[in-house]
């Protein structure tokens, strides 16, 4: 399971990769509409894709002469498990941890001038 974890935070830690990913979220695309909104070649893209397809993330497939790129949805499930592990850690309130230091801490002396 890490192995694939790895992997798949690997995939996750390009911006150009997450932006992909966010674009399939809406429907299948051809590869050079995934392009198209980069400023990067259409071979740097495949690179990209070739990434997130050996994640698991996305499948590719061949539609006569286009290539295809669909977003997996269950592919990000053991990522997501794991991640949710942290979630037994509550969120740190910064208001009430600013009281907190108000009452217990004592005054700073003040600048004399």
């Amino acid at each position: 399971m890490a192995s694939k974890l790895d992997t798949t935070f690997a995939a996750l830690a390009d911006p150009t990769r997450r932006a992909i990913l966010a674009m399939l979220l809406e429907d299948d695309m051809a590869v050079t509409d995934v392009a198209e909104p980069f400023e990067v070649s259409l071979a740097a893209i495949s690179k990209h894709l070739g990434v997130l397809t050996m994640a698991g993330l996305i499948t590719q497939e061949k539609r006569g002469r286009v290539k295809w790129c669909k977003l997996d949805p269950d592919a990000m499930r053991s990522a997501s498990v794991w991640m949710q592990g942290f979630g037994q850690f509550e969120p740190v309130n910064l208001d009430a941890f600013e009281r907190f230091l108000k009452q217990e801490l004592p005054e700073p002396p003040e600048a004399s001038g």
